[in-house]
């Protein structure tokens, strides 16, 4: 992990409007970290604090003029309580093996995540993957990113790609078998995933964007307790 990164002068660059890609019907203004401005981990640690994600090689976040439904969440580790439907889950999937690979290509990942997004993601700009979308979209060169490999007896079941930040990890992005739906892969790799951050002494796992109204993003609140970062100020909420 490097010192204090290169955070002067960072410019800042919003897109024009677009079709948001979440709530139907909505416009959506993106903001992005100057993609010329050198980075490493404690500047993305810096940004996600300040509610930017990582896509790739890009640090962004939503700046949405008449809209603030896309609210940053992280979990605090320490004090994270799973419930009984959670813990009935971490038992259900005791039986597969966790390896943590560093960031790279791996053919068997990208077959898998094809997969996933062609079933999950159907008609969303995101079913017709290659190998370049892939990376694009996951790899990094400047972060410290790990790829969590889930094995059912060799396997693969899921892979949850994960960032370490100065004081926390970040979950990126998780990809599983459809055809294993029902163990609760996603909700696994968060289970896991906080549970990596508390044994490495880490405060957070930040989970991305909690959107009131999206479907697919309500798993999200079920990570209790948790906070949203609300008009610049992270807020405590619990049993939301």
């Amino acid at each position: 992990m490097n010192g204090p990164g290169p955070a002067e002068r960072l410019l800042l660059y919003a897109t024009p409007a677009h079709e948001c890609s979440y709530l139907p019907r909505r416009e959506a203004v993106t903001l992005f970290a100057d993609p010329d401005h050198p980075k490493d981990p404690w500047l993305q640690g810096m940004l996600t604090r300040q509610g930017f994600r990582r896509s790739g090689v890009h640090l962004y976040r939503p700046r949405c003029p008449r809209c603030a439904a896309c609210e940053a969440a992280r979990v605090p580790v320490r004090e994270f309580a799973p419930s009984r439907s959670q813990r009935r889950t971490w038992r259900a999937n005791r039986d597969l093996s966790v390896h943590v690979l560093p960031q790279g290509y791996v053919e068997e990942h990208y077959e898998l995540y094809a997969r996933y997004v062609t079933a999950r993601h159907a008609g969303g700009g995101m079913d017709e993957p290659s190998p370049t979308k892939y990376r694009d979209f996951l790899l990094c060169p400047w972060a410290d990113t790990r790829l969590v490999e889930f094995r059912d007896d060799g396997r693969l079941l899921a892979v949850a790609v994960s960032d370490r930040l100065p004081d926390a990890l970040s979950a990126v992005y998780t990809f599983f078998d459809p055809d294993a739906a029902a163990r609760g892969l996603g909700v696994q790799a968060v289970l896991w995933q906080i549970q990596a951050a508390r044994d490495e002494g880490l405060d957070w796992l930040y989970l991305g964007y909690a959107i009131d109204g999206c479907r697919k993003m309500q798993y999200k609140y079920c990570f209790q307790p948790q906070e949203r970062l609300r008009g610049g100020r992270w807020l405590r909420l619990e049993g939301g």
